[in-house]
Order: C-alpha cells, then structure tokens, then sequence
C-alpha cells in the first residue's frame, strides 16, 4: 500500500516556506509601497511582539553540490569586510523607515557559511546591529555554521552576543556521500563544536540532515543516525534532498543515476525516522525532531509552532525583515526578496535604494489560504469554522482532497481537515490542495523538487 502511495504522490510540489510561494509572486510592491507595508506593520506589531531579523551571508570557501542556497564561493576574505559595512547600510535604511526603536524578538544568521567570516567581523556586524534595537525577553538568537570552520572563538563572540542556539550542517558521516557532494568533514569536529558550545551554554543544538543524497545507503543513514544519538543535539532537521540541477548546475556533478529513487529513497527516511523516535525525538511539523526538551517541542505542543523563511521557529512576529543577498522579507501582508548578486546589492546600496527586485502583496484570497497551509505545516489540521474564511477556493480545496481520504492520508468533517499520521509524510501534497495559485497556472515544466 505504502508503495502505490509513494508512486502515485510523489509529484513536483513546492516546499511551502510561504504562500503565495516564490514563483507565483505578481503583485510586486513599488519600493514606496514595500515602505509602507513594512511601517504599518511595525507600527501595529513592534510593541506586542517584536520583530525577526534574518541576516543572509553568501559565501562559502567551496561548493557543496547538493546545495540549493544562494551562495558566493571564494577563499578570499577580503570581501568579508565590504559586506558588512554593506549590511550596515540597509540596516540603517530600515531604521529610518521604521522610526523607533525596533524589538529584536529573533535574529537569525544564515548562509552561506556565516562562519566563513572573522569572530571579529561578526562582532563588528553585529554590534552595529544591536546597538539600535531593544533586545526582547527570551530572545532567538541562532547562527548556521560548518564544524569545519567553527572556532571556539566564534562560539565565544557569538555567545557574549546572545546567541544561544546553533545550527551545524552534518548531511551524513559516510566517506562516499560526503566526497561525492564535496562537504567532507570528520567526525571529530562535530564533536568538537558540539561540546565547546555546551560548555560555553548553548541550550539548543540543531543538527541538518540530508536523506536522498548521491551514493546513499540504509549503512550509511544508519550509521549518521548512531553518531546522532550519540551526541544527542536538541534538534534534528532531516530534510529531502532536492535534485534541482536545471537551477543549482553544481548537482550535475552526479546524475539521477547516483541517486536513491522513491521507495529506496523514502525508507532512508523511515529508517532514520524510527531510531530518531526511538531515541526520544518527536517528529514536529515537515522534516524537524526534536527533544521533549526542546523549545521546538514545547511550541509543538502549545500550538504556537510558526513556519516562515527561517523554518520552524517557536514564536511569531509579524515582520521579518532581511538583509543581505536574496534574503527574503515579510511583513505578513506582502513579501519582498533582495537582489540575488553582490554586486547588484552593493549598486542598489549605493543609489541609496532598498536593494529588493521582487516580492508580492497578498489579497485577501491569499491570506485565507496561507493560514491553512501554515495550520496543516505546524498542526497537521485546519479549520474554517469562521465565514470570513469560507471562501470559494476552500471548498475547491477539499474537494480535492477527497481521494486523499480514500488512501486514509487526511479526515475531512464539516469546516475542519486532519492529516492522518500516514497523510504526514505527504504533508506537502495535502498544503497543495489549498494553493489556488497553483491549480489556476500549473507549471508546463519542472520547477519544484519532488515530495518524496
């Protein structure tokens, strides 16, 4: 059963970060109106809850090949410095259209490596940062990194900062996988990294998974699972390893032939799933573990699990605003995306212009829609007991999902959906049922990854 399943539900589908997603953006925002949109909802939300701020820095000393983010590779460090002033720059642009002090209630450091700059560097950044903003209680403060290139010394600066979580890139320990997506890195720096930051007082350690990698076993998932357990990180993000060559070239280093396909490919989840769970990690949301322990759990729990560019977190603000490179903005009521080139982000900078060169202002329709695909990400359910969001397209919606409920992956009732626990591992296949940007213009040619 679970392989005619696998057959028939593993289409292109988008990852759902947001609604409307990425390709379906066509209510672009002027640079005025972006203004706007971000200073309405600053005024309406920095008092109540803060604001996220999520700090992109692209480059990496090498290429991993299985990498879909926006990267810049080079070994030269000169560049680190130009960046940050950069950063600075439309930082203060965004002070002076907020007008008062903002409320840090999240900040996220993402990449890229971010540890691929100096510990001084990073201080430098964000000192600039902080020295404008009140810092909320119980903040997030959380940083990517390589166990490569992470040095006691970036544990320590970042620390004194107020950085509590971690989030270190491990895909899988086997020798094979690692040299055939270039990301070779011993055991021993994980482990290394791993302790420094407990014994500097990070209270949550994220470790990133990768199943479906080139030349990937069950001895091999198994094996990373082992070391896992071991180490026993907070967290655990096993994500699906998308194959996207025709947008990332660096995957055509490898073909579709090295790859686990469908069933092979899901039952490295299964496998890595069931000692995760038999480790004491509770699957939360799509791809994330996490230990009773954790604040990711407890939000689960509490339902106040939130999903935005940044992935899971535990608490909500209603503007995120980012910097640097592709990073992507939100407002909740419009997203804008920064310039994807260095180059053309430094141009933009320098005519004095935000540096953003597409995004969407979402319709009421929109609005609906995202809530539902947000309630089934983060709950595994959603309701629409309240008329104002009966619109037209949900019942189109649960239309669709009626052969879903034949194959017993969701329950529908009057007003509500569940998903099943077997509905989860399709859960976005059940998301596209309520993207109406979607079924109104399918794509003519592969633009997502596939759900399994």
């Amino acid at each position: 059963m679970t392989s005619n399943l696998i057959k028939k539900y593993n289409v292109p589908a988008p990852r759902y970060t947001s609604y409307p997603t990425v390709p379906y953006w066509t209510n672009n925002p002027t640079q005025d109106q972006w203004i706007m949109e971000v200073k309405n909802t600053f005024d309406r939300s920095n008092e109540r809850e803060g604001i996220s701020l999520y700090i992109h820095l692209p480059f990496c000393q090498s290429l991993c090949t299985y990498c879909g983010c926006n990267t810049r590779i080079t070994v030269n460090h000169a560049v680190e410095e130009p960046y940050i002033d950069a950063l600075l720059k439309e930082w203060a642009m965004y002070l002076k259209v907020l007008g008062n002090k903002p409320r840090i209630k999240e900040l996220h450091l993402g990449g890229g490596t971010p540890t691929f700059f100096k510990p001084e560097n990073l201080k430098r950044l964000l000192d600039g940062i902080l020295s404008s903003v009140i810092i909320c209680d119980n903040p997030e403060f959380s940083f990517e990194a390589h166990p490569n290139n992470t040095t006691y010394q970036h544990l320590k600066v970042l620390g004194e900062l107020g950085f509590t979580r971690l989030s270190l890139g491990i895909q899988d320990l086997d020798i094979k996988v690692q040299t055939i997506v270039n990301r070779i890195q011993p055991i021993g720096n994980i482990e290394r990294v791993t302790n420094e930051a407990r014994e500097l007082g990070y209270t949550s350690i994220n470790y990133d998974l990768i199943y479906g990698l080139p030349l990937q076993k069950q001895s091999s998932v198994i094996q990373t699972i082992e070391k896992v357990k071991e180490l026993r990180p907070d967290r655990v993000a096993l994500y699906s390893y998308a194959h996207i060559p025709w947008i990332k070239p660096g995957q055509r280093k490898f073909t579709e032939d090295d790859l686990p396909h469908d069933e092979e490919k899901r039952a490295l989840y299964e496998t890595a799933r069931r000692m995760l769970e038999e480790a004491g990690y509770v699957e939360i949301g799509m791809d994330h573990f996490a230990l009773k322990t954790d604040s990711l759990y407890k939000a689960a729990l509490e339902h106040k699990l939130h999903r935005n560019f940044m992935g899971y977190t535990s608490s909500h603000t209603e503007l995120m605003i980012g910097l640097g490179v592709s990073a992507i903005s939100d407002t909740w009521s419009a997203f804008a995306q920064n310039i994807k080139t260095v180059e053309e982000y430094y141009e933009a900078l320098n005519r004095n212009v935000l540096p953003i060169f597409r995004g969407h202002i979402l319709t009421e329709e929109d609005k609906v829609l995202r809530k539902h695909i947000l309630n089934i990400m983060c709950r595994f359910e959603t309701s629409w007991l309240d008329k104002n969001e009966q619109i037209p397209f949900i019942y189109e919606a649960t239309r669709m999902l009626k052969e879903m409920e034949l194959d017993g992956l969701v329950t529908r009732a009057p007003f509500k959906l569940s998903v099943t626990p077997q509905g989860r591992k399709f859960l976005r296949n059940v998301c596209m049922a309520f993207d109406a940007h979607y079924w109104k213009q399918i794509p003519d040619k592969q633009i997502f990854s596939k759900t399994i």
